[in-house]
């Protein structure tokens, strides 16, 4: 099982450029189950069958797992299967007839503006590493970029005279996001006076570093951004993926169209973007409750 695993997760890196963190969580839903195979004395693949993979499922919910975590678990067997097959390993797929769980339906967590303009003004400090903070959270809401896209980027994707930037997304996808002024401000103030300091006689690619001169990690930065918000007066927990939210959710409320926000995103299906609507119509809901006479 161990080298089936390998083998799929060599295919999902060469054949179709996944990244790290997401080959990582494709291997540990893998290992559930190679897991429980294994303790049911399982040496071949051929034996895993729709009952097996009904009884592994069932033991996942007796450990409480969500809906949600269920379900991706089920997507990654079902393409580790589907591989299996076409390489001609396996006959059969064990999860042919095999529903996902129904998942709650659930709005994505945003910032209100003004909890987004008392985190971005808070003064974070005139030290490198202040500095870099502050244009790392004014860069992650004026992109709406993934954590992982930010901390990853190299110096070469930002253009600061054109007041563009390159992220680079699932898959390896390339998209074209505007900086924005506010962003470009702060981004040339780390550029000059931090990060030279924080690298010293070092050089890297990354365009974010850390007191080693190296690439920041995505658990620092979410410490960082922890902090800062609970200076800012955000009272509930924070995530760097909330200014992603937030970051679509402001644009259709000021009147951006879908399409775009779905660019600016890089969702491959704009389907994925159509929950921010959701959360465009609450607001909305809200406003019309709080000053609609008979709301």
């Amino acid at each position: 099982m161990d080298t089936l695993i390998d083998r799929f997760l060599s295919h999902l890196s060469v054949e179709k450029g996944l990244s790290p963190n997401t080959l990582s969580a494709y291997a540990q839903d893998l290992q559930k189950l190679a897991q429980f195979i294994e303790r049911k004395g399982i040496v071949n693949t051929d034996r895993i069958d729709r009952k097996e993979i009904l009884l592994f499922l069932s033991d996942l919910k007796s450990r409480a797992l969500a809906p949600a975590s269920t379900a991706r678990i089920l997507s990654t067997l079902r393409t580790f299967f589907q591989f299996l097959i076409a390489e001609g390993i396996l006959q059969h797929d064990p999860l042919a007839h095999i529903q996902s769980p129904r998942q709650a339906f659930r709005l994505p967590k945003v910032l209100h503006p003004t909890e987004v303009e008392a985190l971005l003004n808070l003064p974070k400090g005139e030290n490198p590493m202040g500095l870099r903070n502050d244009a790392m959270i004014e860069l992650l809401y004026a992109t709406g970029l993934r954590v992982s896209e930010l901390v990853s980027l190299p110096m070469g994707a930002v253009n600061l005279e054109s007041g563009y930037l390159i992220a680079y997304g699932k898959g390896s996808k390339e998209r074209l996001v505007p900086i924005g002024k506010c962003a470009r401000e702060k981004l040339v103030r780390y550029l000059t006076a931090a990060r030279p300091l924080l690298l010293k006689s070092k050089t890297t690619s990354f365009l974010f570093v850390n007191r080693s001169g190296k690439e920041i990690s995505r658990q620092s930065f979410w410490m960082q951004l922890k902090v800062y918000a609970r200076k800012a007066g955000i009272r509930r927990p924070i995530t760097p993926h909330m200014l992603r939210h937030s970051f679509a959710s402001h644009l259709l409320e000021g009147g951006a169209d879908l399409r775009s926000v779905q660019m600016l995103l890089g969702h491959a299906d704009i389907s994925t973007t159509q929950i921010y609507t959701h959360v465009a119509r609450e607001h909305l809901k809200k406003i019309h409750q709080k000053n609609h006479p008979r709301g």
